[in-house]
């Protein structure tokens, strides 16, 4: 099936830095309406939904709906399709993790253009960290200049991991803290060396688009471990991301996803 024509940028299209003033708006709303939430738990509705994320997901949508944004939310499914700008959006990443007070839980937000990514926020609503994204305008933690490590080699690196790894693959030392977004952040800040999905596509693009622009602007690098494209537009499209520091890491990365 051929897929269907991107919607015609218009004059009228928000600029990079007006979409990153709506993001701010919105991770300020999901934090406010979650500081008054009395009950963390499974919502009911579908598999891992919590009412964290239904809560987040009305007060998010709603903000970017006003701003003439379409929306791509892993909570409640597309917005607006017709509309130029698509924002990818996971109102609460790592929601069994905010459920359980663990402070690694974040707000992703990535606009989408003809082009692809285009502006991106991430905020961990726990610590208030804030990692910032334009394309071709750098990445930022909480409005300072960012880089990844200069990690080359797999046996010297740490490496976060989503899923359960079948086996030691090579690491000095991994992490599982069960939020992509803000690890993806972390290998663009230097904070992680490297990111393996070592699931079977699990991640929707709301859960990578955010911390992957982050990275490119930062330096470092992300890939689909088969080799797909990552910037898909459908709430149906998984992928199983793999980020590095370096060219060099990514390769060990990569190889040893493909040798589990």
């Amino acid at each position: 099936m051929t897929p269907a024509p991107l919607p015609a940028p218009s004059p009228d299209d928000p600029e990079p830095d007006e979409l990153l003033n709506t993001f701010r708006q919105v991770a300020l709303a999901v934090g406010q309406a979650l500081a008054g939430l009395d009950d963390w738990g499974l919502a009911g509705t579908k598999p891992g939904q919590y009412r964290s994320d239904l809560v987040a997901d009305q007060v998010a949508v709603d903000i970017l709906e006003r701003a003439g944004l379409g929306v791509l939310s892993e909570e409640s499914g597309l917005h607006h399709p017709d509309r130029p700008i698509l924002v990818a959006l996971d109102p609460v990443d790592g929601s069994t993790n905010a459920s359980r007070h663990l402070p690694w839980w974040a707000t992703s937000l990535c606009a989408l253009d003809q082009h692809g990514p285009l502006a991106a926020l991430v905020v961990n609503q726990a610590t208030g960290t804030t990692f910032e994204a334009i394309r071709g305008g750098g990445a930022r933690r909480d409005g300072e200049p960012i880089a990844p490590s200069t990690a080359a080699r797999l046996g010297d690196s740490l490496v976060a991991v989503s899923g359960l790894p079948e086996r030691h693959l090579g690491w000095r030392q991994f992490r599982a803290l069960g939020a992509a977004a803000l690890d993806l952040c972390e290998v663009a800040c230097g904070g992680l060396d490297g990111y393996l999905d070592c699931s079977v596509d699990a991640h929707g693009p709301w859960d990578y688009l955010g911390g992957l622009l982050v990275c490119r602007e930062a330096g470092a690098l992300v890939v689909d471990a088969h080799g797909r494209e990552l910037v898909v537009r459908g709430h149906a499209n998984r992928r199983t991301p793999v980020a590095g520091a370096t060219a060099a890491l990514l390769d060990e990365l990569v190889d040893a996803m493909s040798s589990r």
